[in-house]
């Protein structure tokens, strides 16, 4: 089978079988396109169908030696059992080479946070004055509010906001809709934007229900919301790795950190796994320190109570 081919159906797999969205497709076919590039420069060049465990194993590796993060191997090894898996169903290979075929440790690292300071710090350091503020704010309200994801705050319709019911709908990864609650502040931040500013922009085509627009009238891109997020935390003062994901994990944190159910938690931020939630139930340092300088047996609380109190038993 030849290579262009095997990855025009692979497209289409993933499309039309794994229903993925197009940002997903594009990530999925980039990252076999290494495997491709791989592939046809040996000697002789090897097909999708010739290829082996062994051969595959030295792709992996090749791309650890160049420098590639564990993180982004797990991902480019998804993306070849997704093709690998495709072929099977067309039956163009009888076995799957990637079965046997080890994930790298990627480790689970707490994600960076904000706490509710530098938030309300990050909100206070929007200049209220410049054009188009409001809106602004409302996207960091709307991404904190409703722990979205980038992609989904730029894909944000009016059609879809239920102010009356205090729910939005959201279309997320592989094009799943979920209900998000939102609350009266991020309502009316958003309220505000649009009858103080977006009716004055000059709306593009297609643009129409887009909530969200840059000051031509057309929809705002993610990078532009990176770079936005990342100016705003440089003029509030906060020296983190801060992204638009960051307002999503600070939702995530603060709701379980509140006693919010896991699950309940899990259909809001539209994780497929219970285990992608897990990672927010890490506790806040400093009330995880002062219950252990309470109630450990060996803390000097512990130890300066017991003092005043004497011995609890005869000598």
């Amino acid at each position: 089978m030849e290579w262009k081919q095997a990855l025009t159906d692979f497209r289409i797999y993933l499309k039309l079988e794994r229903a993925l969205s197009d940002r997903t497709v594009e990530a999925y076919l980039h990252d076999v396109g290494k495997l491709h590039d791989h592939a046809v420069g040996l000697k002789p060049p090897m097909s999708p169908e010739a290829l082996r465990l062994d051969d595959l194993q030295a792709f992996i590796t090749q791309q650890a030696k160049m420098g590639m993060m564990p993180t982004s191997q797990a991902r480019l090894l998804s993306a070849m059992r997704a093709f690998f898996k495709g072929l099977r169903l067309e039956r163009q290979i009888t076995e799957d080479p990637t079965e046997l075929l080890e994930s790298p440790r990627t480790g689970r690292y707490l994600p960076v946070f904000l706490s509710v300071e530098e938030i309300d710090a990050m909100v206070a350091a929007i200049d209220m004055s410049r054009h188009l503020a409001h809106r602004d704010r409302a996207m960091l309200e709307t991404l904190y509010g409703c722990g979205l994801r980038v992609s989904e705050l730029c894909g944000l319709r009016i059609s879809r906001l239920h102010f009356a019911d205090g729910f939005v709908r959201v279309v997320g990864k592989g094009d799943k809709e979920r209900l998000v609650p939102i609350g009266p502040e991020t309502i009316r931040q958003i309220e505000r934007y649009r009858k103080e500013e977006r009716v004055h922009l000059p709306v593009k085509p297609k643009a129409e229900d887009v909530l969200f627009l840059n000051a031509r009238g057309s929809g705002i891109s993610r990078v532009w919301v990176f770079k936005l997020v990342k100016a705003i935390a440089v003029k509030a003062g906060i020296n983190k790795e801060i992204s638009p994901h960051s307002f999503r994990h600070s939702f995530a944190t603060h709701l379980v950190e509140g006693g919010a159910d896991l699950r309940a938690v899990q259909e809001m931020l539209g994780h497929a796994s219970i285990t992608t939630t897990e990672i927010y139930t890490h506790l806040d340092r400093e009330y995880l320190r002062s219950n252990i300088m309470r109630f450990h047996p060996r803390s000097g609380a512990q130890h300066s109570s017991k003092k005043a109190s004497g011995p609890t038993r005869r000598e």
